[in-house]
């Protein structure tokens, strides 16, 4: 077979372009962008030219960095003042180039023409306003409606978003809402003042499967109904393949290849396309031995908080039982998931088993040694033996300390090592096992990207040779190809290190291919448990299924 020549993979006009009826109403040529940095200039985006016709998905893809959020916010006007976009850069909006612009044309586009959805929908909402002042206020800046027309408006925006009880949100503050609900008013924001273009940064990253697809499935529905055209930024590639017409493959501020969805994953061309469609996770956990004693057991266990409702003068204290009597048994070298929902309780069951937060039933046994009554003193010897892995490494990691000062911190503090140098050496160990190279000590957590920081926060626990680690969502805010990375250290680790997992999580992709057996909770109950294989492709309730449908096909 002929070596493909990369450079003919992303051509500056769409392969499909013969086959499309009108002219596009997005038509990007030659998009460069640098940023004025200490020390010189960074190019962030180089030479990107990209098309979108009406009524369509165009999805842009690539890992953390590739410089897709630069070019969405390039066709916004959404670029800080440390930006340069070059002179030969021309994006046209119905023929027209938005680069030329002034200000005042932009802002009348902005939001009203071209309207975007952002990642973190708590950062993009104005914690001091109500939910419906911030729409009513999107809509009044480019439509002359009275206050009356434009909560009407309101109204109609969250039924057509499917918020529950619009009315009573209406008066509700960004905190008291979900994860899915404010990205759902975000969207209704967006959705505004019926733009042509919806450009979706990264929308569901941080929600649930469940809520991942219902929004997914939403945009699509309202983008039928308003016949809108939608750039889709993503680094999932189920979603991808379930939700556009046409993909954009980025890296390192370039487009590398270009094709019609069906095209680009029948045959992908280039090594970096074919390199992520290789990195959603595989594989199954490596067989553990037949006759492993527990590690880790829980019974019974049973944790409840006391939340305050009703008025200032009249409160009343309601019991929610986050944790409702449940048993768990890990065995060594065993990986656990613990999956569900946002809310299932999962975290908080996990945190109770060792011991950061108090049960007030029930007994927890770690190596077959009853824990669940001892004081914060009686378990410090324990402490090194088991050890936690974070959700987010940057607010787990303190930013003030050096890498080696931080995986040190543990073994001063547990007594391990009789000498500095005896500690450097176990430090640096702890990197190598963790895949980081020994010459970072004195460097600082923002010096790193999320995968090397979790890498980090992976080398302070191995740093104390536990024998049991609680994973808590270690790798849902990773691009693919990281969290694939992470997957196999963790299971590289368990072999060397003979580790036992609990690993917490709501991505079902990476609990199948690191987990022995898995326990799928739902409001503080287990609803179902067994060999990750059987419950994943056989689950025994709705909810289970629902989760599974959502995971795999993004179609819940």
């Amino acid at each position: 077979m002929a070596p493909v020549d990369l450079n003919l993979l992303a051509p500056e006009q769409r392969h499909d372009h013969a086959a499309a009826i009108g002219s596009p109403i997005i038509d990007a040529r030659h998009v460069a962008v640098k940023f004025k940095v200490e020390g010189g200039m960074v190019d962030a985006v180089k030479d990107v030219s990209f098309q979108l016709y009406r009524g369509e998905t165009i999805a842009v893809v690539g890992e953390s960095g590739s410089g897709k959020s630069v070019t969405a916010r390039t066709v916004m006007g959404l670029l800080t003042k440390r930006a340069t976009v070059s002179e030969r850069s021309s994006i046209d909006y119905d023929g027209r180039n938005v680069l030329k612009f002034s200000d005042r044309q932009r802002r009348a586009l902005r939001g009203n023409r071209i309207s975007m959805i952002f990642q973190e929908p708590m950062s993009s909402l104005n914690p001091v306003y109500t939910i419906g002042a911030q729409i009513i206020e999107a809509i009044r800046v480019h439509q002359k409606l009275s206050r009356k027309q434009a909560t009407e408006r309101t109204l109609e925006l969250l039924r057509q978003v499917q918020i529950p009880d619009p009315e009573a949100r209406l008066n509700q503050y960004p905190h008291q809402l979900s994860g899915g609900q404010r990205q759902r008013i975000m969207i209704a924001m967006a959705l505004a003042n019926n733009p042509d273009v919806l450009i979706a940064d990264e929308p569901t990253t941080a929600l649930d499967v469940t809520v991942q697809a219902q929004i997914l499935n939403l945009i699509r529905d309202l983008q039928k109904t308003l016949g809108m055209a939608v750039i889709l930024i993503t680094h999932d590639l189920t979603v991808v393949r379930q939700f556009s017409d046409y993909v954009y493959v980025m890296q390192n501020g370039e487009v590398k290849e270009h094709n019609t969805t069906a095209a680009l994953f029948e045959n992908p061309q280039h090594p970096y396309t074919r390199h992520l469609l290789n990195s959603e996770p595989r594989g199954n956990a490596n067989p553990m031995p037949a006759d492993s004693a527990a590690i880790l057991e829980g019974r019974s266990v049973r944790v409840s908080f006391m939340l305050k409702a009703g008025g200032f003068f009249k409160p009343q204290l309601k019991e929610l039982v986050a944790v409702d009597s449940l048993s768990l048994k890990l065995h060594r070298h065993e990986t656990l998931g613990l999956v569900g929902e946002s809310g299932s309780g999962k975290t908080t069951f996990g945190q109770a088993l060792v011991k950061l937060l108090r049960a007030e039933g029930g007994e927890i046994l770690f190596d077959g040694e009853p824990i669940q009554d001892k004081t914060r003193d009686e378990m410090r010897p324990l402490r090194s033996r088991m050890q936690i892995v974070f959700q987010d490494p940057f607010s787990s990691l303190n930013p003030r300390m050096s890498v080696g000062q931080i995986i040190e911190e543990g073994l001063v503090v547990n007594r391990l090592g009789a000498t500095r140098n005896e500690r450097l050496e176990r430090v640096r160990d702890a990197l190598n096992s963790a895949g980081l190279p020994s010459n970072i000590l004195s460097r600082f957590p923002h010096e790193f990207s999320g995968g090397q920081r979790q890498r980090i926060a992976i080398a302070r626990a191995i740093a104390l040779e536990p024998e049991f680690i609680l994973l808590d969502e270690p790798t849902s805010a990773l691009d693919l190809s990281v969290q694939a990375q992470i997957i196999e250290l963790l299971r590289k680790l368990q072999d060397e290190k003979g580790l036992s997992y609990l690993f917490i999580s709501h991505d079902l992709k990476v609990v199948r291919a690191l987990c022995h057996r898995v326990v799928v909770m739902q409001h503080g109950k287990i609803v179902e448990e067994g060999p990750v294989e059987d419950v994943l492709s056989h689950p025994k309730t709705a909810y289970t299924e629902r989760l599974v449908r959502a995971a795999f096909e993004v179609a819940a």
